[in-house]
């Protein structure tokens, strides 16, 4: 194995042991990833591969590529519940392999920023976490990086080959989450004329004007093409109102709602350095962040600061905010702290740099070890959250040990240390997860009460949900018909009555009703609230009782 491959293969390994653990102790957890795999249950159920549906009726929130790639390994493997959970961190973990493609694309005389790049970005602990979920954002960071790669390669060698790789890129992009992706990427293929010009080794000038605007303009037009691909017969085959959807509201019209100041325009800016925990705390990263001046010339370095600063500009205007909306940034920063921190590869160690992370990784397993003693006295604490009983937080323990073994990794050589920091991360996210083990279980798993809608349903019990349904039921029951949303208009609930004497209605509550000795068919925790399911003649005999 070269010393190129060790850093690859060490975040392989970390990799796995995260994903193992997690689909050992975690549940698909609602609502997002328990929609995500219902919209997949209904494409591999009725065939709606063009218009993606939720419960029976369109679903215009996502483009269906993450739900094309869960069908299709289930045509590959059949039906099961590890395929769909490995597509978004299998992303991520290709994004790994290109932010260390694309730190030597742009720094090819700096082997240790190429080294450094992987672990750094997966020793961030955001990114450790996020990359196990079902989620789009990895699909989309994977295809930022490929769609930029795209762009270093046509800088460096001109041609068409490149502008075509950041269009297919960018098409793909659109497929996974829309046109957000031209955000993480457009500003940077603008900006070329800044940064191409002073990347690191390039021997052929590059011109910019006409001749790279064409490309970019093709790059566009290839995504465009292909997004275009799918959303125009889905757009003529799912209705006037899923065409508005998807081709207004996945856009300009979504953009135009955020303006709505939901949060405030400095959000991101105070919450990014715990997003980038433990490297905000590493004495290292600081003084690599001091040297950036010296850098400003570095073509590298510039494009990851457009990159970066650019899309953290256009978050912060648009009121609505996610923190993982910044997810495809987060190879920017390691690219640029990777590139800093490879000139002081051959520095003089400092065994005190190791102190403030071990601190706070030690802090934080004492914190899990002693909470549920902390606040086993404080009655007030245990009702609002009785899941703390539930907490196995001798796993804090690990974290303990985590910190203990940074400092003892002081004297290690800078890559060393940073391997040794992003299996932290992985340890943390593990530990974090067996510790939640039981409390998942009780609070969060909906696959029992799924488990007995399929029942009901073989038995040709109808069924409805008291509220807005987003699916949560389907994939993990199986179910083969929609389930009847009441409570939300204003005849739904009656007409649901008087249509099934014999039907069940799955009703949330913050406590059970005690109302005339009524008892509900079946009773689950979920959160902190109350999940009951009634019979309709118990409802019809008790009005208001299915309401929260």
């Amino acid at each position: 194995m070269t010393e190129q491959q060790r850093p690859l293969a060490l975040v392989s390994g970390l990799w796995l042991v995260v994903m193992a653990a997690v689909l050992f102790t975690r549940p698909p957890l609602p609502v997002d990833e328990t929609r995500y795999l219902a919209v997949a249950w209904d494409m591999w159920l009725e065939g709606h591969y063009l218009v993606p549906h939720l419960n029976g009726e369109p679903y215009s929130h996502k483009p269906p590529l993450l739900f094309w790639l869960i069908n299709f390994g289930w045509w590959a493997f059949g039906v099961n519940e590890w395929w769909p959970r490995l597509i978004a961190p299998a992303a991520g973990l290709a994004s790994l392999f290109l932010t260390a493609r694309l730190a030597a694309a742009l720094w090819p005389g700096a082997g240790a920023a190429r080294r450094f790049a992987p672990p750094l970005l997966f020793g961030g602990l955001y990114w450790a976490l996020f990359t196990t979920l079902t989620m789009f954002d990895m699909l989309l960071a994977l295809f930022t990086l490929l769609a930029l790669l795209g762009l270093v390669r046509a800088a460096r060698q001109g041609g068409f080959g490149g502008f075509a790789l950041a269009g297919l890129a960018i098409g793909l992009g659109v497929l996974a989450k829309g046109p957000a992706i031209l955000v993480h990427v457009l500003p940077a293929a603008v900006a070329a004329p800044w940064w191409a010009g002073r990347l690191d080794g390039l021997t052929t000038p590059v011109r910019f004007g006409g001749r790279w605007a064409i490309g970019v303009a093709a790059a566009v037009a290839i995504g465009a093409v292909i997004g275009l691909a799918w959303a125009v017969p889905a757009a003529s085959a799912g209705g006037a109102e899923y065409r508005d959807a998807i081709l207004w509201g996945q856009s300009a019209g979504r953009m135009v709602d955020s303006f709505a100041h939901a949060e405030p325009w400095w959000l991101y800016v105070v919450v990014l350095p715990a997003l980038l925990l433990p490297w905000t705390v590493w004495p290292p990263a600081w003084r690599a962040v001091r040297r950036l001046g010296q850098h400003r010339s570095d073509g590298g370095v510039r494009l990851c600061a457009v990159w970066f600063v650019a899309a953290m500009l256009i978050f912060s205007a648009i009121s609505g905010k996610q923190f993982h909306y910044l997810l495809p940034e987060l190879p920017a920063l390691a690219l640029l702290l990777a590139r800093m921190l490879a000139a002081e590869a051959d520095a003089p160690l400092r065994p005190g740099d190791a102190i403030p992370p071990a601190l706070l990784v030690a802090l934080a397993g004492a914190a899990v070890v002693a909470l549920p003693v902390a606040v086993s006295t404080v009655t007030a604490i245990k009702a609002e959250a009785p899941w703390l009983d539930h907490l196995a937080a001798g796993w804090g323990v690990a974290l303990i040990a985590a910190g203990a073994a940074i400092v003892a990794a002081r004297r290690l050589a800078l890559a060393a240390r940073l391997s040794m920091l992003a299996a932290t991360a992985a340890v943390a996210v593990v530990a974090a997860h067996l510790a939640l083990k039981p409390v998942l279980a009780a609070f969060y798993d909906l696959r029992p009460l799924a488990g007995r809608l399929a029942e009901w349903e073989a038995q040709g019990i109808a069924l409805a949900n008291f509220g807005k349904y987003h699916g949560q039921y389907h994939f993990l029951g199986r179910l083969k018909k929609p389930i009847a949303v009441v409570g939300v208009a204003a005849s739904d609930e009656r007409d649901f009555l008087a249509a099934h004497p014999t039907g069940r209605i799955v009703a949330y509550h913050d406590t059970l009703p005690e109302r005339g000795g009524a008892k509900p068919v079946a009773v689950f925790r979920f959160r902190s609230r109350v999940i009951a399911v009634w019979d309709v003649a118990t409802v019809i005999a008790n009005p208001g009782i299915a309401r929260r």
